[in-house]
């Protein structure tokens, strides 16, 4: 009797785990499907309107954009600081990081900070023809708004590379291109007194700070907001710096 019932036991256990493989697999191939799918047919554009590396001088203050493709535990640790500051930022996410961390993700929308697109793979745009571009972009925002249900509507190029191809490919979808005004270097000098003084030397109203979700720029960053605020600048996102004073 007692073998019997095992041997049942087993079969219900064989047969729970193939449903639950069953509706895992489905939604693997489903989100798959989402980012592997043609993108919309959007007729190219001229790229007229340029990449933007600062606000205008009536800027709402100081804008750090942390692009994020790696750096998960510092990203949590970010959002703990810029919340004890009140200070906003804009991360800039790539797709497959988010799709390995969509609970991130959210913490970071969720805490009221800006999503914008950082590619989906990290390629080189200014290799990538218009459609490539668009569709490398497209991918990203697609996965987003699959996890935060909001769709970015800044694009930061991986590296900075970019060409006409790409601020063709934004403009068709609607997007700004985004760079920097300054740049920490973080991910190649992990020093945390270097990255504060390349993030307030000099800085101005309208400034965009780089930086990346490492350690040394974690243990720097609350120094850094605290001299932004004895300053008078305010840390806000880069859609609001761009909107100016009001």
């Amino acid at each position: 009797m007692k073998k019997e019932n095992s041997r049942s036991y087993a079969r219900r256990s064989v047969k729970f785990n193939i449903a639950t493989n069953l509706v895992l697999g489905v939604l693997v191939l489903s989100v798959g499907a989402l980012c592997l799918s043609p993108v919309e047919n959007i007729a190219q554009t001229s790229g007229e309107e340029a990449e933007i590396y600062r606000s205008a001088e009536n800027g709402a203050g100081v804008s750090l954009m942390f692009n994020v493709y790696w750096g998960t535990e510092e990203v949590y640790r970010i959002l703990d600081i810029l919340s004890e500051k009140e200070a906003k930022a804009t991360f800039f996410i790539g797709g497959c990081w988010a799709d390995d961390n969509v609970d991130c993700l959210r913490a970071i929308y969720e805490a009221g900070h800006e999503i914008g697109n950082h590619g989906y793979f990290h390629k080189d745009q200014d290799k990538l023809n218009f459609l490539q571009n668009q569709k490398e972009i497209s991918d990203c925002n697609r996965f987003i708004e699959l996890a935060i249900g909001v769709k970015p509507t800044l694009f930061a190029p991986p590296s900075g590379a970019y060409g006409d191809n790409t601020l063709s490919a934004c403009k068709a979808l609607q997007m700004k291109t985004i760079l920097w005004s300054r740049d920490t270097i973080d991910w190649r000098d992990k020093n945390a007194a270097v990255i504060y003084t390349r993030a307030t030397k000099d800085i101005q109203n309208g400034d965009f700070i780089l930086m990346h979700p490492m350690k040394e720029t974690a243990d720097a960053l609350g120094d850094i907001l605290e001299y932004y605020k004895k300053q008078s600048l305010a840390t806000v996102t880069v859609s609001e710096n761009l909107q100016g004073k009001g």
